[in-house]
């Protein structure tokens, strides 16, 4: 078998790429948890150094990933030239930060010394879709390699040539061969990957059908998960949001890599008394998109990744038109090659509608009246989904108290959702669990484990008492049990 890459432009064939069978795949991540050792014995000034070169040359072969990326995947220059200059942002920040977020712990307790030490699992298996190619797995990548684990990276089939020459570049900065494996292999192999007793982890970013299935796999072998999946991200807009800054944005998040991203504002949710304005001002700006070859100067919008990936976003709007939603905007595939969809904006969409209900996952924005403010909550907690939300509104202080009303993991305040290396990312409820980035995401693949030195302590001597810190709360030695548990 083959894995192949397509041109969404044109839908030509770009490469094939032989798959792996059993045997290598059995190989490779045996040769993986051979050397991961000592990738975890070299120390983090090393590893860190390996990582800053990681850094140097996505810089330096920006250009030429950039157009790998359009030609695999179809987003426009732009856009992939900003995704690998995140890549490189991240691999500087953990090169510098990992080291003190993995200190070790001192924890005063009845112990002559007690505290907690980080180590690596081992090999954390990386199982990542197509939107973001390398940012998908850089985003794991350089955390994971920066605590001493291996990675195995199981891509997209559609992006293999983008998985082959990040491969290559971690090789070229240094990265040992083994200690990151590209794992060119189909879907009924990834059980096979998970089971491996190399493979002590796996961090899975895609579909919630992909990641229940990955999930369920992973806990069947009792192996640490962390599973990013998919958005429908509320975009909730009040009476007194400035308008102009919410259309903008409105803009940007939606129809960024072509609305092919989980965490795009996926459903706008307008109060009545700013609803006729923001559809009007958002029908202006995405009227004026342009739509084209992702490699050409001024195209705003690329085409979807795959031809069925449109054919099932037009069916979804179909299907939400016909519930009793109105097309302001678009709402059709483009004619001609390619697999472009354009611009859309689907309003007055009803309550219990597809649309509500499912990910969108392209150009197409959903607005919703909602009666009043508190309605405006409501809707936005009434989808499975639980990854980002955003509220647009000039009292901050009011707008972010609202923010605990809504169930998601990254709520932002006049501002696009999106990541940010500083700060954990991850979701709640169908968008998956666990956190990426920050000192979160690289612990979520170490053991946190315990030691307890006595030093010297016998029974009839004075015991070194310490508490225990939990908020405001002191646990003193006495409060503690005395059993083994």
């Amino acid at each position: 078998m083959s894995l192949i890459s397509i041109n969404p432009v044109n839908g030509q064939v770009i490469a094939t790429h032989p798959a792996w069978n059993h045997e290598q795949l059995e190989a490779a991540l045996t040769q993986a948890g051979n050397v991961q050792p000592a990738w975890r014995t070299l120390g983090f000034p090393a590893r860190a150094d390996i990582l800053s070169q990681v850094a140097t040359l996505l810089r330096e072969r920006i250009e030429p990933l950039a157009r790998l990326i359009s030609a695999e995947m179809g987003k426009i220059l732009p856009e992939a030239r900003a995704e690998l200059e995140k890549c490189a942002l991240i691999c500087d920040y953990y090169a510098v930060h990992a080291e003190p977020f993995l200190e070790e712990e001192l924890i005063p307790t009845d112990a002559g010394k007690s505290y907690v030490r980080y180590e690596p699992l081992g090999i954390v298996l990386g199982v990542m879709p197509w939107n973001f190619p390398f940012w998908q797995a850089v985003r794991f990548v350089a955390p994971a390699l920066m605590s001493g684990n291996g990675v195995a990276l199981k891509h997209a089939p559609s992006v293999q040539g983008c998985a082959q020459a990040l491969e290559t570049l971690l090789r070229d900065a240094g990265v040992p061969e083994g200690v990151f494996t590209n794992l060119p292999i189909e879907v009924d192999l990834v059980s096979v990957a998970i089971a491996h007793p190399a493979v002590q982890a796996v961090a899975m970013t895609g579909s919630e059908r992909t990641g229940r299935i990955v999930a369920g796999l992973a806990g069947s072998q009792l192996k640490k998960t962390v599973v990013e999946l998919g958005g429908s991200d509320a975009f909730v807009v009040l009476a007194d949001a400035d308008l102009e800054l919410a259309v903008s944005r409105a803009v940007q998040s939606r129809f960024n890599n072509a609305g092919q991203a989980c965490i795009a504002a996926k459903r706008f949710i307008l109060v009545p008394q700013i609803a006729e304005a923001f559809v009007e001002a958002l029908k202006a700006k995405v009227s004026a998109l342009k739509v084209g070859d992702p490699t050409e100067h001024g195209t705003q919008i690329g085409p979807l990744a795959r031809r069925d990936l449109r054919d099932e976003l037009h069916r979804q709007v179909q299907a939400t038109l016909a519930a009793g939603a109105k097309a302001v905007l678009g709402c059709h595939p483009l004619e001609g090659p390619g697999f472009f969809y354009a611009p859309s904006i689907l309003d007055h969409v009803p309550a219990g509608c597809l649309a509500r209900q499912e990910e969108l996952f392209g150009p197409v924005a959903v607005c919703i009246r909602a009666r009043d403010e508190a309605d405006a909550l409501a809707i936005a907690n009434e989808t499975r989904f639980g990854l980002g939300a955003s509220i647009w509104s000039r009292d901050y202080a009011r707008a972010e108290q609202m923010t605990g009303h809504l169930q998601a993991g990254l709520t932002f305040v006049n501002g696009v959702v999106k990541s940010d290396p500083r700060l954990p990312f991850g979701g709640i409820k169908a968008s998956g669990f666990g956190r990426e980035l920050s000192f979160h995401g690289i612990r979520e693949f170490c053991q946190a484990k315990t030691v307890w030195v006595r030093d010297g302590w016998t029974p009839g001597q004075e015991r070194r008492r310490g508490d225990r810190r939990r908020g405001d709360r002191r646990i003193t030695d006495d409060q503690v049990p005395k059993n083994s548990v």
